[in-house]
């Protein structure tokens, strides 16, 4: 089984070896002309957490690594404080070029570049899918066929799990921002240490009865999803068990009842 597990994942390493050999020939699109270096994903490969930036800045493009310049900054100051290392996900860009003068990328070098991203996600496939900031998690929403939002709409789903077929997103703000303006780090900083409660399985999973009902085929997959698998701290269940206070078998992780659970 051990052998098994180090070949696929040699496998892997292969395959996203040779991904990262195609973008860094990539010249499909004028920002080939502008650029010093083309960036690839880095990180660990069999990641739970993939974090998409949008595009490399100008310290990036000189030295063709991710979230080297003051973004990089902000960014290990919040995995700091949520108790995750780099090592630990993986991190990649939408668009694999700077763009000139930090501006929006276009559609035609999206439609271009986002076909690596969804190989880089493919081969990786991680749990959760991290997009940060409106441009890249607009892109994720398309790809997985969700409603489209503007962008004062996107502080409503900034910070809050979204189901995809068998995909997990968790959008957040994009570490930069806090470089411009400081007054919502609080918030973004509690977004942030939600990574590390996504990076594991609830504690009581598998002492809880939510999990027979799902293996019984009697709970819906998004309770499980949303909640054992996903934010459990947020989980009322959860709460209650570790405050030693009797919750009953048929309680949903949102504290209400469902009287057709029972077992």
């Amino acid at each position: 089984m051990e052998s098994t597990k180090y070949i696929d994942f040699g496998l892997e390493f292969m395959k996203i070896s040779e991904l990262n050999r195609s973008i860094k020939k990539c010249n499909k699109c004028s920002l080939a002309e502008t650029r010093i270096n083309v960036l690839c994903g880095e990180g660990k490969l069999d990641a739970k957490l993939m974090l998409i930036a949008q595009a490399p800045g100008e310290n990036e493009d000189k030295q063709g690594r991710m979230f080297i310049g003051p973004s990089g900054k902000v960014l290990d100051e919040l995995l700091e404080n949520a108790q995750i290392k780099r090592k630990e996900i993986y991190m990649t860009n939408l668009i694999k070029c700077i763009l000139p003068k930090n501006r929006k990328p276009k559609q035609d070098e999206i439609e271009i570049c986002c076909k690596y991203l969804d190989e880089e996600i493919a081969l990786i496939n991680p749990d959760f899918l991290v997009p940060l900031g409106f441009y890249v998690t607009k892109y994720i929403f398309e790809k997985y066929s969700f409603p489209q939002f503007s962008k004062k709409e996107f502080h409503e789903i900034v910070g809050k799990i979204v189901l995809a077929d068998k995909k997990k997103i968790f959008p957040l703000t994009h570490p930069a921002a806090l470089l411009y303006k400081d007054s919502f780090k609080d918030i973004v900083v509690k977004n942030y240490k939600k990574l590390k409660i996504l990076s594991f399985t609830c504690k009581w999973f598998n002492f809880c009865p939510l999990k027979w009902f799902y293996e019984k085929n009697r709970l819906d997959k998004k309770w499980i999803d949303l909640y054992c698998r996903g934010d459990w701290e947020s989980c009322v269940r959860y709460q209650m068990e570790e405050r030693y206070e009797y919750h009953p078998d048929n309680m949903l992780p949102d504290g209400s009842i469902d009287e057709k659970l029972r077992i």
